[in-house]
């Protein structure tokens, strides 16, 4: 499909029967991934959700490679190369392991954009869509994305899809250049830059823009068609002053295209039609793929009228299906106060991505800080004009280490040495997000301390089965 005029609602809604939503998200675990750096499903050895046992050819982790990423100059440079190109991941590989997640005790599967990135960059992790009604051939197909759907339902998970507004992939060239007579892409000024052309698949600016673009150019420019028009974009050039507003709002996100989400106040905001044609773009994968909830990208990069209206929108339209309790978790980076701000005028179900949860959280359990200053953040305050102290309970998703690495002092530090005492601590920290007030999120990878945690207590019975060095995928076990 090409343009949103194209899904065919009648014919979507009347074939599928929808899964019904959680009685509470309080409830849930949460598992995010990257899904290019998760699994191909060519692993061998694995055990799938039946309890069978898979032969692949990829084999397992064994004593003798542990270090094999650094052992010549060559190998060191392999590795750093590898990690900023396409690796493999697959959806189906995904599909292949729900039996690994739920054997781990998760019961949300949250996965990184789906959506197809730009040709020929290595936009491995998602976040820079280039067609909104598409999902990426490197993941695999719209069927694959449905089916891993439909077999996480059938083992009793959720699934939550990474979703983005604020902008599209780098698609168009402006049309500014250097004293060397370079073509470069502009600071923001609150100035308007012209722009050269659309990047065609080659990413050279030679389709006029913003004439629409022909449909056999699929791979070019951004789609749907209705994202063509010279209005969508905001054309303000890149974010420098990363806590400055508008120019947060305004702004390119590190080249990435901002999209014009409309214009006043909270509370007598105007979408615009570009903001108006995503949000019935994520209707539809809801509808498609039956998902059960969105992490929205970049919230902090939003009007707050507009977050109000993509929560209204999805929201209202899961309800149409069946999904009442739909989840909406935006990644607010910042204090506790602006997450509880933020919700509360926007409609989100909860927050991602507080930098206080990390901080103290690391702190509590390392001795470098009072655990009261953790704890204190599940009660009530000033910030909080509720009756009870259990804001944190449903309205935060709260994580110890994730992919944009906030807080990453903190982050860097708790990956210990490996030794008892270090692998012991971050088992702690782990422990405390799990037992503690707020939806827990557990980050690819970092539940490999698990096994860690029975080899140190001295329990039998439990092989390791730990991806190679190359990705963070599922450590297969206890």
């Amino acid at each position: 499909m090409l343009s949103i005029n194209e899904i065919p609602w009648a014919q979507l809604l009347q074939q599928n029967t929808y899964h019904a939503s959680p009685r509470d998200w309080s409830d849930q675990v949460i598992y995010f991934l990257l899904i290019d750096r998760f699994s191909d499903g060519k692993e061998d050895g694995y055990t799938d959700v039946a309890g069978q046992t898979v032969p692949g050819t990829t084999q397992l982790f064994s004593p003798a490679d542990a270090g094999n990423a650094v052992q010549s100059e060559a190998a060191i440079q392999e590795w750093e190369s590898a990690g900023a190109k396409w690796l493999g991941g697959k959806l189906k590989g995904i599909t292949s392991k729900i039996g690994y997640l739920k054997r781990l005790g998760i019961t949300t599967l949250w996965i990184s954009p789906v959506l197809r990135q730009r040709p020929g960059v290595d936009d491995y992790h998602g976040y820079g869509t280039q067609n909104f009604l598409e999902v990426d051939p490197h993941f695999g197909t719209d069927e694959d994305f449905k089916d891993l759907v439909a077999a996480a339902h059938k083992a009793g998970l959720y699934v939550i899809l990474d979703v983005i507004l604020n902008h599209t992939a780098d698609v168009f060239q402006y049309n500014t250049v250097d004293p060397s007579g370079n073509l470069y892409t502009p600071a923001w000024s609150g100035a308007t830059y012209p722009v050269l052309g659309w990047r065609d698949t080659t990413g050279a600016p030679t389709i006029p823009f913003p004439t629409p673009v022909n449909p056999q150019d699929v791979d070019s420019a951004v789609w749907p068609e209705e994202l063509q028009a010279a209005d969508v974009f905001t054309r303000k050039g890149n974010i420098a002053h990363w806590d400055d507003r508008p120019e947060t709002t305004e702004g390119d996100f590190d080249g990435l295209k901002n999209v014009h989400q409309g214009t006043g106040p909270l509370s007598d905001y105007m979408p615009s039609n570009a903001l108006r044609t995503l949000t019935e773009a994520y209707q539809y994968w809801i509808a498609y793929a039956d998902l059960d909830g969105f992490r929205v990208d970049t919230v902090k990069h939003m009007d707050l009228g507009a977050t109000r209206f993509f929560t209204s929108g999805i929201h209202e339209f899961a309800q149409t299906i069946g999904k009442d309790s739909f989840f909406l978790v935006g990644e607010i980076t910042g204090s506790r106060e602006v997450a509880i701000s933020t919700r509360d005028k926007t409609g989100l179900d909860a927050a991602l991505g507080l930098r206080d949860v990390q901080q103290y959280m690391v702190d509590a359990v390392k001795g470098w800080g009072n655990p009261a200053n953790y704890f204190e953040l599940f009660r009530n305050s000033a910030d909080v004009d509720k009756p009870s102290h259990t804001w944190f309970r449903k309205h935060a998703v709260t994580a110890f280490d994730d992919h944009d690495l906030v807080r990453l002092d903190r982050v860097w530090k708790a990956h210990f040495a490996a030794d008892q005492v270090g692998r012991a601590l971050e088992l702690a920290i782990l422990g405390m997000n799990a037992t503690t007030l707020g939806i827990p999120c557990v980050y690819y990878g970092s539940e490999q301390r698990f096994h860690d945690f029975v080899a140190l207590a001295g329990i039998q019975g439990c092989g390791e089965r730990v991806r190679t060095h190359r990705t963070a995928g599922p450590a297969e076990g206890c």
